[in-house]
């Protein structure tokens, strides 16, 4: 069972009260805090939010200073050929806001590896962008943490997968976590909004419920839970995803603490990616804690509307070619260096993107026979693919059972779709 341990530190600091933001800055991610304050605060349930443009991950630099056992963009400490220049970048960011893309977020690799990382930063802002920064957070030191707060970046995320020798054996570097925490302090001191995002695996959940505590301890304004998705090494390490019973053990303390610092006084976004099957689970928690709120909630998962992979997110990678997001890196609708953002965005030709953007999406199996498939829109079509072939499968990683989505294996005929190791696939010579 995982549980919530005691403090980490010797003072408990005061918490930054964290405004609701909404919107589409996050539309690929499941906000929490948001349905909690649903139960004390309701707000009518509107139609499905279709925004204008796309939230765009922008995979600036390929080279990081570590090599994490679940990277999707297999980053490395070398240079990779062939990245966009300075000038490409911002004739790029032009396109962009032609598109009216409101958030970028930038990301490597290791971002802050760019020497002309402040450059595209600060142009951002003076663009109007809401501009997130992406890091590991070993490099945010006090030799860029003016530039850093003089940007005024409207978000820092950096990645913390345990605590202590728990993130230095998933970061593969010893004293990555102290490194990182450097970077989370100095910015949290500069009032700049700073959390931490962690990719829960079997090897490492044992840590979630320090980490929580971590968070309020050290005044961290956000907490990212990222499902393992199977992309690059995430990928060739999925043998060691969260098993479903660890993941609802994991849900579980996550809505309880969000709800227990909400009920103190202690806002702050706590926020899921990579899993959409965490809307209809959170339904099943508030009917069970809160039945009367229960109707309401479940008009407001609609609304939100699950997985907005090549909808309401997309990804640029460090070459400029563009992807439905950031694990979609085998399956690329073209280059900015030819097309424009806008237009390779729009092109329905892609099969794939086609799919993706349909809502519902016409899903098979599991999936397709599932009560909560507005809700969850088929959570992630990456994994489905990996493990079976097809990207209209069912995913995997969905961790409640037939009872609860309303299927029996008559519906889907079949047993269920079993997440099974990686395998190489060697080339046979003619």
């Amino acid at each position: 069972m995982l549980r919530q341990t005691g403090p980490l530190t010797g003072v408990i600091f005061p918490a930054t009260k964290v405004g609701c933001n909404r919107g589409n800055k996050e539309a690929s991610m499941f906000r929490i805090s948001q349905f909690i304050r649903e139960l004390d605060h309701p707000t009518p349930a509107g139609p499905r939010r279709n925004p204008p443009g796309p939230v765009v991950i922008w995979n600036l630099i390929r080279r990081c200073n570590l090599t994490c056992e679940h990277c999707y963009s297999i980053s490395a400490d070398k240079d990779f050929p062939g990245e966009l220049n300075t000038a490409e970048i911002f004739k790029v960011m032009d396109d962009l806001k032609a598109a009216r893309v409101p958030v970028l977020i930038l990301s490597g690799g290791e971002p802050l590896l760019r020497p002309d990382i402040f450059d595209i930063a600060r142009r951002a802002k003076g663009m109007g962008f809401y501009v997130g920064l992406s890091s590991n957070g070993t490099l945010i030191d006090e030799s860029n943490i003016d530039a850093i707060d003089e940007i005024g970046f409207d978000y820092v995320g950096v990645s913390l997968d345990g605590i202590g020798a728990t993130h230095d054996h998933f970061r593969r570097k010893q004293g990555a976590f102290e490194a990182s925490m450097h970077g989370i302090r100095l910015c949290r001191d500069r009032g700049i909004k700073v959390g931490v995002r962690y990719t829960m695996t079997e090897g490492n959940a044992h840590d979630l419920p320090a980490l929580l505590k971590l968070v309020e301890d050290e005044r961290i304004d956000k907490f990212y839970f990222s499902h393992l998705n199977y992309a690059g090494r995430g990928n060739k390490n999925r043998a060691g995803d969260a098993r479903h019973r660890t993941t609802r053990e994991a849900m579980e303390l996550l809505f309880e603490t969000c709800l227990d610092l909400h009920r103190r006084g202690i806002e702050k976004d706590f926020v899921t990616g990579n899993n959409d099957a965490d809307g209809p689970f959170l339904l099943h928690w508030v009917q069970r804690r809160f039945p009367d709120k229960a109707a309401h909630v479940e008009a407001r998962l609609r609304q939100w509307g699950g997985n907005a992979s090549g909808v309401n997110v997309s990804n640029i990678d460090n070459l400029g070619i563009v992807h439905p997001d950031t694990m979609w890196w085998h399956v690329p609708l073209g280059n900015v260096r030819q097309r424009a953002f806008g237009e390779i965005w729009n092109d329905l030709s892609n099969p794939l993107l086609a799919g993706l953007k349909q809502h519902p999406r016409k899903l098979e199996g599991r999936c397709g026979a599932c009560r909560y498939l507005d809700i969850c829109n088929g959570s992630s079509r990456v994994r489905a693919e990996q493990v079976t072939g097809n990207p209209w499968a069912e995913d995997p990683a969905c961790y409640l059972d037939d009872e609860e989505i309303g299927v029996s294996a008559d519906d889907y005929g079949a047993e269920r779709v079993v997440t099974t190791p990686w395998v190489r696939l060697n080339k046979v010579s003619a």
